[in-house]
């Protein structure tokens, strides 16, 4: 946020007022005063100017401050391509599906694969239009797809020499992948061990040039250069690079060509120089020059140096080498790594190889290599926390590297000679010290019991290890040990050793126990919180239990603990649960719903009283279920009695009776019904009465009603009534008999077919008989039948009757061309099986035949195998389009003349072509329509065909009402284009510019209506159209012109109208206007007149232009004088109370006096001192506004501001 102080006279006084008496004096003695007119800072110092956006011109310099600091643009990462794909290139040509099919299953995978985002459009030539939208790679990998996936691929060859491919691929192929998304093509280059050098590229025709043109363009690019190989002995390879490659770097800066020496770990003796030719030149004679005077001046020595220390005269990366061969200019050569020789070459000028040979000693010696012995389980110890112990030493001796090898008892010291001693001394006295107040011991434990001695969350060896200040390893699983090692303290040791000790053979004596206890009493057991079962475990301590988790649905409880514990926890818990099961029994009560509240009594004193004398748990329904039953649940004679008193309560506040009756016991199952539903329909009609069934397997045989007297009467009835019907059944059911018959075994599949759909109809039909056939295979005849006599008999005859149709069968065959078997079949095989049903048929549709299927190969001489082929009749039908019917003759027969007449027939209307788009309508629904509401499919020609025929192919009773369907659509689509045509008729009218906006109206109210109420559309000129006076009118002929002359009836009017300009004070504009222009919108409505008051900063600010009918322009002229008028009345008066008005500060106008008349705060260089720039006038209350005195500000034609 930025702030701009406005210095005014009153705030300048202010100033003056709070200054010394001898700063006043000095203020208002001004210049004069001694103050020199240097001392005035310039306008420019003042009034800082802010930045031009135009450049600095070329030389001078841009002063760098907060205005003129640049804010770089942010691009947009989002960048969007279009591509054409033409006709004949498209991939996939199928108009009629543009939008679905392939084509778009492809856009969509691309967008997925890419991220960018894919827009197709089909243009007047067919061609495909892509728009793809994304960041720059998404878009390039998009366009790549694009062209492979969508447009036809061509290829082309082109050769450039074997050695410029390498170029054409890149550094880790990262060129040739940038050329193939630059081009979108696909480029191979044949393989390094290929003499061929012809690059192949495949893609688009286009990008197939831009690949080529690029590969060539890189070839050319390299003809250019040249590439020299010089072969210098490697020996020599370190005085042409130089110490720290200095020598090789200054010589491709001073030729510009490029040297490659390879590297010393590389055994290659030749140089590679490439660039131009004269600067290869120019290279290669400088490399040879300073081989030929190393070869011709140096000379070698031999020396003997240890294995050990060739690294340390190599030094890291080889900078040692490269530092002798700096100081000495002598190489140094050190044998392989794998070699065992310890002789060191050192090649050089014979003056300076003393000196290199006693930098080489130097560096040999500087290094040494010592151990400290240490137990590998003291190691750790050594190292520390987190290394803090090794960190101290190695802060101090950077240069020392300490190794700790794991199972050695050794540790290794690498480093400065001096450094090396220091820190073994410093080692030895720390494992002397471990040593002297540490110890170790290993015991053997079975890795079974290692979890139980870590304990859950490691709770016990966590004890251990804090109480006894040792450090216990325990092994883990994968590894398969019984060893324990504990670290630490000796007597720690020894004490922790013999409590691990202890725990082990405890556990060895353990014993674990499975016990099953039924679910639905684990949280029982458990109790509330776990109370019930803390108390089992604190009296049986040693003995842990685990109860399953309750989504498992176990039964099994783990007891585990010493053998005698557990089996006396094992005891009390089935003492528990026994005391649970006994308590456990549950019977139901029906009770009525009105009389539950008096049997919980007046706070619940009764159900209180019954719960505690009988010793049960008593349940009641909630007081908004539907449920009547009461559950009691306690030990079974405790329960009855309970039931027992409850029921009392019920006879003592109602008329309730209750009777036994027999009924076999056998039956009772079969009067309940499946779930109850026979027995709860008889409650229900009975008016609430309830029936009480014994238990099942009880044997008792007496059933129990309760309830009002009528209804257990009614219910006695119905319960024995049905009883009885039982009771017959079970008679005839007592009547099953079995017997057998033959049926030959070619006729089994049928009946046992389809899961034994027959077997099933049969037993629904005959009484539930049960028909067993053979095993499959056995190649038996006897069926045996089971079931009531009758239904047996019954069936026996039905299935002989289907044995002798089956045997009458034939099987005839149905040519009908392979297309037509789908729409035979019909949806999901509807049609097909409605044929089966009705005729009582088999039939059997042939496979597919494949059309890529491979054609048998021709035999020349007839044979194949020996055999003569018989010829092939070409009349012969195709094996595809066979159907095969069996059944009786006369049924099969009928069967076919159905299918026949389910073959679809293909007719053609005459559609005009211009119509076909609005038959097949948007994204095809139009089309769709009609296909599925005549079932029959309607095919269209490809607009490239200019056909008029559109086919429709379905069953013959479908194609007439089709036919009539597409002609209606066609006769109302040439109904709507008349109609387009004659709403088509446009109308131009002529009208002056400046009365559009009048005929427009506020926003739009006026054009709007007019639309509206003659139904057509009013264009008028854009802002740059040459015909600036032309209004377009489109729609019916009549209506066009209703609207015109409405238009033009406007333009009369309006050019009817008069402009009159009168003079109004300004002071009163506001007034006039009023709140938000309410003023003045409320004059203009009133007296149908236009009013413009000036601009601000206008030539006349009191001018006012009244624009209307001569008559209703005075009246309204009238009436503004008439408020001119009262309005000025009030702004004199106003001006009158002001100037007896005085801003507050006494103090400061007394001393404006004394100081006489004050000059204002004066500039330099101000713009209207050099230009003709007008001076600001300091006195004017617009320009300079006072904080403290009242403003008469300008006022705005919309009325005073609102803050």
């Amino acid at each position: 946020m930025s702030s701009v102080a406005v210095l005014t006279q009153e705030s300048f006084n202010e100033h003056r007022s709070g200054l010394l008496p001898e700063q006043s004096r000095a203020a208002a003695a001004g210049p004069s005063a001694g103050e020199d007119e240097d001392a005035l800072p310039t306008y420019k110092e003042a009034f800082p100017p802010l930045p031009e956006k135009a450049a600095s011109p070329e030389g001078t310099q841009e002063t760098v401050n907060a205005w003129t600091s640049k804010i770089r643009p942010l691009k947009s990462s989002i960048i969007t391509q279009v591509f054409h794909v033409p006709l004949e290139e498209r991939k996939y040509k199928d108009i009629n599906q543009f939008g679905e099919g392939d084509q778009a299953k492809v856009c969509v995978d691309i967008m997925h694969k890419t991220g960018a985002h894919l827009e197709l459009s089909l243009a007047k030539d067919q061609g495909l239009s892509i728009m793809v939208s994304g960041k720059l790679d998404a878009v390039m990998k998009a366009r790549k797809e694009i062209v492979s996936r969508l447009q036809t691929q061509a290829s082309a060859t082109v050769g450039i020499p074997k050695e410029h491919h390498r170029f054409v691929i890149g550094k880790n192929g990262e060129k040739l992948q940038e050329l193939e998304l630059k081009t979108a093509t696909k480029i191979q280059i044949p393989r390094p061990d290929d003499p061929s050098n012809q690059i192949k590229i495949s893609g688009t025709k286009e990008g197939l040039e831009k690949a080529k043109h690029e590969i060539l363009l890189i070839s050319a690019e390299q003809d250019k250069r040249a590439v020299e190989r010089v072969n210098i002995d490697k020996v020599y390879h370190p005085f042409i690079t130089g110490a720290y490659n200095k020598l090789v770097g200054d010589m491709m800066q001073e030729t510009g060509a490029r040297i490659n020496v390879p590297p010393p770990s590389v055994n290659k003796s030749e140089i590679v120089i490439t660039g131009e030719k004269e600067q290869v030149a120019l290279a290669v004679a400088m490399i040879k020059k300073i081989y030929e005077d190393k070869k011709k001046n140096a000379t070698t020595i031999a020396v003997e140096v240890k294995k050990s220390q060739h690294k340390y005269v190599i030094g890291p990366k080889g900078n040692t080498l490269q530092e002798i061969l700096d100081k000495t200019g002598v190489s140094v050569e050190i044998p392989p790594s794998d070699s065992s020789s310890e002789t060191v070459i050192l090649r050089g000028e014979p003056d300076r190889l003393g000196q290199a040979l006693t930098e080489v000693y130097a560096k040999a010696n500087s290094y040494t290599v010592s151990s400290v012995s240490a137990s590998s389980w003291l190691h750790r110890f050594i190292i520390g926390k987190k290394g803090q112990n090794l960190a101290k030493i190695t802060q101090q001796m950077p240069k020392v590297h300490i190794e700790f090898t794991e199972g050695e008892d050794k540790i290794t010291l690498e480093g400065p000679t001096k450094d090396v001693q220091m820190v073994q001394s410093q080692i030895e006295a720390i494992v002397t010290d471990l040593v002297s107040r540490m110890d170790y011991a290993e015991i053997s434990v079975d890795p079974k019991f290692h979890r139980h001695l870590i304990g859950k969350g490691g709770v016990n060896i966590n004890r251990i290890k804090e109480l006894h200040k040792v450090t216990v390893r325990i092994p883990p699983d994968n590894e398969k040990s019984n060893l324990i090692r504990i670290e630490g303290d000796p007597q720690g040791v020894q004490e922790a050793k013999k409590e691990l000790l202890e725990l082990a053979s405890r556990m060895e004596n353990e014993r674990t126990k499975d016990l099953i206890i039924e679910q639905r009493f684990h949280r029982a057991i458990i109790g509330q919180k776990g109370e019930k079962i803390k108390e089992v475990r604190d009296k049986f301590p040693e003995v842990i239990i685990n109860f399953p988790d309750p989504a498992q649905k176990s039964d099994i409880v783990q007891l585990r603990g010493p053998r005698t514990e557990v089996e006396k926890c094992s005891k009390f818990m089935q003492k528990i649960v026994a005391e649970m099961v006994e308590n456990s029994y549950s019977v139901s009560v029906p009770i009525f719903k009105q009389f539950h509240r008096n049997i919980i009594g007046k706070g619940g004193s009764n159900i209180k009283k019954i719960r505690e004398e009988t010793n049960t748990k008593i349940d009641l329904p909630a007081e908004n279920s539907n449920s009547e039953m009461i559950v009691i649940t306690g030990k079974k004679a405790n329960c009855e009695a309970a039931r027992n008193r409850i029921l009392a309560i019920q006879k003592e506040l109602a008329n309730i009776t209750e009777i036994e009756v027999s009924i076999p016991s056998k039956l009772h199952n079969s009067l309940i019904g499946s779930k109850g539903r026979l027995v709860r329909s008889i409650m229900e009609e009975c008016g609430g009465v309830h029936i009480h069934f014994p238990t099942e397997g009880s044997g008792i045989d007496k059933v129990t009603i309760r309830g009002p007297v009528e209804e257990v009467e009614k219910a006695k009835q119905q319960l024995l009534g049905l009883a009885e019907e039982k009771n017959c059944f079970c008679a005839q059911l007592d009547n099953v008999v079995e017997d057998t018959m033959n049926v030959d075994p070619k006729h089994h599949r049928y009946f046992v077919a389809r899961r034994g759909q027959v077997l099933r109809d049969l037993a629904d039909e005959y009484g539930g008989v049960l028909v067993s056939f053979p095993r499959t295979g056995s190649q038996s005849e006897k069926v045996t039948l089971k079931g009531a006599k009758e239904c047996v008999e019954a069936a026996k005859k039905r299935m002989q009757e289907i044995v002798e149709d089956l045997d009458a069968q034939v099987t005839i065959e149905c040519v009908i061309p392979q297309k037509f078997h789908r729409s035979i079949m019909g949806p999901k095989g509807s049609r097909i099986q409605q044929i089966t049903r009705d005729h009582n048929v088999q039939i059997k549709f042939p496979e597919r035949e494949d059309p890529q299927g491979k054609e048998a190969p021709i035999q020349e001489n007839g044979e194949a195998n020996g055999e003569v082929k018989e010829p092939v009749d070409p009349n012969a039908p195709k094996k595809c389009d066979v159907i095969v019917l069996s059944g009786r003759k006369e049924r099969c027969d009928a069967a076919v003349e159905a299918l026949k007449a389910l073959v679809p027939v293909t007719i053609e209307v005459e559609v005009p072509f211009e119509l076909h788009r609005y038959i097949i309508g948007q994204k095809g629904s139009g089309i769709r329509k009609m296909m599925d509401e005549f079932e029959v499919n309607i095919q269209v020609p490809a607009p490239d065909q200019q056909s008029d025929k559109i086919s429709i192919t379905g069953l013959a009773h479908h194609l007439d009402r089709a036919k009539e369907g597409l002609l209606e659509r066609v006769k109302e689509l040439q109904a709507e284009q008349e109609d387009r045509a004659l709403r088509s008729f446009k109308l131009t009218i002529t009208v002056d510019p400046k009365y559009h906006p009048k005929i427009i109206g506020r926003k739009g109210a006026i054009i709007t209506n007019i639309r509206t109420e003659h139904d057509v559309n009013i264009q008028f000129p854009e802002k740059n159209d040459e015909n600036q006076d032309q209004i377009t009118i489109t729609g019916y002929e009549h209506k066009a012109i209703a609207a015109r002359d409405a238009i033009k009836a406007i333009v009369d009017e309006l050019e009817e109208m008069i402009s009159e300009d009168i003079t109004l004070d300004s002071r009163v504009h506001a007034r006039i206007i009023g709140a938000r222009g309410k003023g003045i919108r409320k004059i203009m409505d009133e007296f149908k007149v236009d009013l413009r008051f000036p601009q601000s900063g206008a030539a006349d600010p009191n001018l006012v232009t009244v624009t209307g009918r001569p008559e209703l322009v005075d009246e309204a002229i009238d009436h503004l004088l008439n408020l001119e008028e009262e309005y000025m009345a009030d702004v004199v008066e106003n001006e009158a109370k002001m100037a007896y008005m005085r801003p507050s500060g006494g103090s400061a106008a007394a001393m404006e006096e004394n100081r006489g008349p004050s000059k204002g705060f004066v500039v330099r260089e101000a713009p209207w001192t050099t230009g003709n720039e007008k001076a600001p006038d300091m006195t004017s209350s617009e320009d300079f506004p006072s904080f403290g005195a009242p403003v008469t500000t300008k006022t705005s034609p919309w009325g005073p501001k609102r803050f």
